[in-house]
């Protein structure tokens, strides 16, 4: 049978990738928040065991499982194999209700082992059928993940469609030198320019995009070549404490880190519970562009827990977590 044929008991499935910072949890809850009556199942992944992007999700309808216990290409592939084995028996018995799955990956993710997964494994084969690879790539910081970062380059190698984030923050010129760059690394996929996630459901979903002959094409051994490793010098640093903290001392804290260790910080956000805020705020940065934003309220019933994740090269891992632990109130 043609592997791009969908039959119809197959549940088609988007793969969200796209570096670090770049916009996909962003856009994923654009596809959430749509009115669009589809019911999804949400497979997010995130590198680092503190499970940030779930909290950032809005409180859609969906069925979401969150894998923060690796990276879903390479030590946790057997999870999604399992995860996806459990939402088709849910589905079976009528204990679940969805049409579609997506599977949002951690920035450090190399597609290619996760599209795999739908035509090596023989269950997952005849329940799912990959739809697409929506890749989303950072205008302000591509060129610099392109030409340092593997995974990068091949998120925009196996894309079948490709979404320009953040154009806004860059200059024109510099933007239409990008598309050039990522038309010549993959001329089959689409290019559309993407703000704060908002696009045309009918460019990401049930598109029919992903093509094994083409793949095969340009990477012969897609189906053999599992292997995948991550540089050895990139690492997630994970602060959680039940302790409010202090607004000024944790500001002084993060802008610290971004003047010091801006180059090196590949992605940094966290849920913070600030003395005297009754709101949760959340921070996200890439490098040296930050965000911060209040988040909904504390509930009565709920824990008040700061929890912050930082990704990056080679960063001081003790003194962060001593600076960390000293903006805590009443230290």
């Amino acid at each position: 049978m043609n592997a791009n044929l969908k039959t119809n008991s197959a549940v088609p499935v988007t793969i969200l990738t796209g570096f670090l910072g770049a916009g996909k949890t962003t856009l994923l809850n654009r596809i959430l928040s749509e009115d669009h009556g589809k019911r999804i199942a949400v497979i997010e992944n995130e590198f680092g065991e503190a499970g940030i992007d779930n909290e950032l999700l809005v409180q859609a309808d969906e069925q979401i499982v969150t894998m923060n216990n690796g990276c879903i290409c390479c030590t946790v592939r057997g999870d999604l194999v399992r995860i996806l084995g459990e939402l088709s028996d849910g589905r079976e018995s009528g204990e679940l209700q969805f049409e579609r799955v997506i599977i949002e990956t951690t920035g450090l993710a190399d597609p290619a082992p996760v599209a795999q997964t739908f035509f090596v494994d023989e269950n997952i084969a005849e329940n799912y059928q990959l739809d697409a690879i929506i890749t989303v790539v950072d205008a302000v910081h591509a060129h610099h993940q392109l030409a340092e970062h593997h995974e990068a380059q091949e998120q925009v190698g196996f894309a079948d469609r490709i979404l320009l984030s953040k154009t806004d923050l860059q200059e024109p010129e510099i933007v239409l030198d990008l598309e050039t760059r990522l038309r010549a690394m993959n001329p089959r996929a689409p290019i559309k320019h993407v703000h704060f996630g908002q696009t045309e459901l009918g460019d990401i979903l049930d598109i029919d995009g992903f093509n094994l002959d083409d793949i095969l094409k340009i990477e012969p051994d897609f189906l053999e070549d599992i292997s995948h490793e991550h540089e050895d010098d990139i690492r997630a640093l994970v602060y959680q404490t039940d302790r409010p903290l202090d607004a000024a001392r944790i500001l002084a804290f993060l802008n610290i880190m971004i003047r010091d260790y801006g180059n090196d910080l590949l992605r940094y956000k966290g849920i913070l519970n600030i003395a005297g805020c009754e709101q949760k705020v959340i921070y996200q940065g890439v490098h040296m562009l930050m965000t911060e934003t209040f988040g909904n309220p504390w509930q009565a019933d709920e824990a008040r827990e700061s929890s912050m994740v930082f990704i990056g090269r080679n960063l001081p891992k003790e003194d962060m977590l001593e600076a960390l632990a000293s903006c805590r109130v009443g230290v």
